[in-house]
């Protein structure tokens, strides 16, 4: 059962109603799991271990959804009154209200994170005076541990029901239904953050563009589909600009063309990607410019090389190289520089290069690898030499490709996500501890940071908790760095 919480009924006797269904299913899930343990030891005991797994991260994303579960209506309005503060030259007298030391939520010990205060004027015969009262804010150090729960999950790619046994080996009762709340009340918490995050990649003049595909269960029948994960990468350091890097990961169910273009629906610039058609609807308007990626290009020269050796792939290898020595260096330099160096040295390669690929497709084979490969590039080449014609444009998207590498490792681990509201919670974890790593951040740490601040940030100003806005002190999350 895929819930979006976003169109949870505000109706309490419905959201019941989605509880007692939830509830169900995971009775329902458990039974099947402990029956099935019974008999995983006799023959097709490997295809049995697959199936408890399914279903354990089936009803992992049925825990953290209940969590999500709870009533739309809106708390009214509270009025705050402000009043002019109390005369400085009043003598004050301070009286500090210490609260318990121990968390009681789970009994960890608490340290200070700032404090609360307010003044009440108070009238002694012949004279005032200000009787101050200073309450400490504390924060428990013991719920850090939901951020060490999150980057397993989502960095280093362990389900929450692995986690759970990890915990029991080590003498510490946390039942998977406890870590499944702590991820679902987190991602709550952190979706305005996101949402900035998002707004922050999209008004750069150039985005990387990229997608992997990633397993997700079917609901009802225990199957695995293949949904997407798609990224979005602002990064400008190339060419010397010091606006900070980000990274914004959108999930989809499927890699229909309507996803990315949904995505970028406010997105005006370049956007470097590779040829995949769905992007293709998104330059016909001309706000959207298309800038093709060499990496791909190369790539399929290579993999004609190293199936065949073919000495015409690595005649095509060798003039790409060429184009990447100078991009090597005019690396971190302004962008008029790149663009004056590229169309005075690496445009008479290209159209050297561009010539030689037409004559070659004239030798060889129109089924051939190596015709697919030339005709790869031909059929981009206005895209594939943007670049030259604009400093701030990459040669190629692999700053896309590399945002990418930890999802594509963490699926040897991670095979699959328990529902789409699953897919959509893991790419906004990812978001944020991406964009962390690109900024120089320990994403434990950061994390850490956000959570014990976000509940009372102010909405308006939640953009001060992007990673570039954030100074962390080496020794304040020492146990979290």
């Amino acid at each position: 059962m895929t819930l979006v919480t976003d169109s949870l009924p505000n109706d309490l006797q419905a959201l019941q109603a989605l509880v007692s269904a939830q509830r169900a299913e995971i009775e329902r899930l458990k039974m099947m799991i402990a029956k099935l343990r019974r008999t995983q030891f006799g023959r097709s005991s490997e295809r049995l271990e697959a199936t408890i797994d399914q279903l354990q991260l089936s009803l992992e994303e049925l825990e953290v959804s209940q969590t999500e579960l709870t009533p739309a209506t809106a708390p009214p309005p509270r009025t705050v009154s402000r009043r002019k503060p109390l005369p400085e030259h009043l003598p004050r007298e301070i009286h500090v209200h210490q609260p318990e030391s121990q968390c009681t939520g789970c009994g960890g010990q608490l340290r200070q994170l700032g404090e609360d205060v307010s003044e009440v004027l108070e009238y002694v015969p012949a004279r005032f005076k200000v009787i101050r009262h200073v309450r400490p804010k504390w924060v428990c150090r013991c719920c850090e541990h939901i951020t060490q729960v999150l980057v397993s999950k989502f960095v280093d790619h362990l389900p929450l029901y692995r986690q759970s046994e990890i915990y029991a080996r080590e003498g510490v009762d946390l039942e998977r239904s406890t870590l499944a709340d702590w991820v679902g009340q987190s991602s709550q918490l952190l979706r305005p953050l996101i949402n900035a995050l998002e707004r922050h990649v999209m008004n750069g003049h150039k985005v990387h563009a990229d997608d992997t595909p990633t397993g997700v269960l079917a609901p009802g029948n225990g199957k695995t589909k293949t949904a997407r994960l798609w990224t979005y990468v602002r990064d400008d350091r190339p060419v010397g600009d010091s606006t900070p890097p980000a990274v914004w990961f959108a999930y989809s169910p499927d890699r229909k063309g309507q996803h990315p273009r949904a995505h970028l629906k406010d997105f005006r610039g370049v956007l470097q990607a590779d040829g995949y058609a769905g992007f293709a609807q998104l330059y016909g308007s001309g706000a959207i410019q298309e800038a093709a990626c060499w990496a791909h290009a190369r790539r399929k020269f290579y993999d004609v090389y190293n199936d065949q050796a073919s000495p015409l792939a690595a005649q095509a290898l060798q003039q790409i190289a060429a184009l990447y020595v100078i991009e090597g260096e005019i690396r971190g330099q302004p962008p008029h520089l790149r663009k004056a160096i590229r169309q005075s040295r690496a445009s008479p390669l290209l159209e050297q290069l561009h010539a030689w690929l037409n004559q070659t497709l004239t030798q060889v084979s129109k089924k051939s690898a190596l015709a697919g490969a030339i005709l790869y590039a031909l059929n981009r080449w206005q895209a594939l030499t943007r670049y030259c014609d604009d400093g701030r444009i990459e040669i190629d998207n692999n700053a896309a490709e590399r945002a990418l590498r930890a999802v594509a490792l963490g699926r040897k681990n991670y095979l699959f996500a328990g529902s789409d509201t699953g897919g959509e919670r893991a790419a906004a974890i990812y978001s944020l501890v991406d964009s962390a790593k690109l900024n120089g951040l320990n994403p434990q740490a950061y994390l850490t940071h956000v959570l014990e601040r976000i509940a009372e940030h102010p909405i308006n100003r939640v953009g001060e908790l992007l990673p570039w806005n954030i100074s962390l002190n080496p020794n304040e999350h020492c146990e979290a760095a």
